[in-house]
């Protein structure tokens, strides 16, 4: 019988996002492919400390208790050799993770559909984006720049936390296009006018919608639960439209904040969130202050050629080893 990932939350991460690889990354984007390369031999038997999206990750696979319910591929453009690193570092940190594809180079998101990938975490801006525009959920990681994730990860032990935008992350920019182009007024109306219209879904619809059914299928003595958060600028009439989307799809969250412009970073702070998305990059300037947090580079607010996160570490080129 063949091998089928259909019925599991895959997450396709790469190795520069779930592993501390920094320091060999510089080495790649020096232009010295060989360098690269024979620094990652050398270290083969050297395990990577853990990246920006590990604690996330460690906490998803604790979900395969007694069932196989998700599934972690490495999807990166490292090397098969280096990739073997990679492979070494999961398995000294005790991460269940049997499969990767490595394209030396090449685009690796390609390879999203065959995995069925529910998301794909990367800390490559350019592979992010050629996700996103072929339809596939994907971010890109930024480590935080003040709280340590991983002990926050710790606090929560026994509960996986994921926090969302909404417009442009759960759901379509369709409001945020009328926002940026009329002003709020005209968003405030057509939102409350549309209210019960479900908006279209937006590119991590997937994610949470696999989120949602690994938590019907906890049972009451689940050693790791799932809560979830939608972390929006709307706020009330525009809130309307935004719930009854997700009721129109049949998704329940557990938390739902209308901030109406307010800094989305104390909030965060307090629901304690493993992983924020946005699609905007000034709500991840205050979200990573927090948390490790992925941004969502679709819709109208991420034109080509946008800027990036001022001073995010590790900004890379097209032809990252990541």
């Amino acid at each position: 019988m063949a091998v089928s990932l259909t019925d599991k939350l895959v997450v396709a991460i790469s190795s520069r996002a779930l592993f501390d690889f920094e320091e060999e990354n510089g080495v790649y984007e020096a232009g010295d492919l060989h360098a690269y390369e024979t620094l990652q031999r050398e270290r083969l038997h050297v395990p990577a400390r853990p990246g920006v999206a590990f604690a996330l990750i460690r906490k998803l696979l604790a979900l395969n208790n007694g069932a196989h319910h998700v599934e972690v591929v490495i999807l990166s453009r490292s090397d098969p050799i280096s990739g073997l690193r990679t492979f070494n570092s999961c398995r000294e940190h005790g991460l269940d993770i049997q499969r990767g594809v490595f394209t030396r180079g090449r685009e690796p998101w390609r390879y999203l559909k065959p995995l069925n990938a529910s998301l794909f975490l990367s800390a490559n801006p350019d592979d992010v984006r050629g996700a996103l525009d072929a339809g596939f959920p994907a971010a890109r990681v930024f480590p935080p720049t003040g709280a340590n994730s991983a002990t926050m990860a710790e606090r929560n032990a026994q509960e996986i936390r994921v926090a969302f935008d909404g417009d442009a992350v759960l759901f379509s920019d369709e409001a945020e296009q009328i926002f940026q182009r009329d002003g709020l007024g005209a968003f405030v109306s057509h939102e409350r006018d549309n209210r019960e219209l479900p908006l279209a879904q937006g590119p991590l619809k997937p994610l949470l919608e696999a989120l949602h059914r690994l938590q019907n299928l906890a049972d009451a003595n689940a050693k790791m639960r799932i809560r979830t958060a939608l972390v929006t600028a709307r706020s009330a009439p525009a809130h309307e439209r935004a719930i009854r989307t997700l009721m129109a799809w049949n998704i329940e969250i557990d938390e739902a904040m209308f901030l109406g412009g307010l800094d989305k970073g104390p909030f965060l702070r307090e629901f304690e969130p493993d992983f924020f998305f946005d699609d905007q990059i000034r709500h991840c300037e205050s979200a990573r202050s927090v948390t490790a947090t992925g941004h969502v580079a679709s819709g109208v607010a991420n034109p080509a050629g946008a800027a990036s996160l001022k001073g995010a570490p590790g900004v890379i080129t097209e032809t990252s080893a990541s």
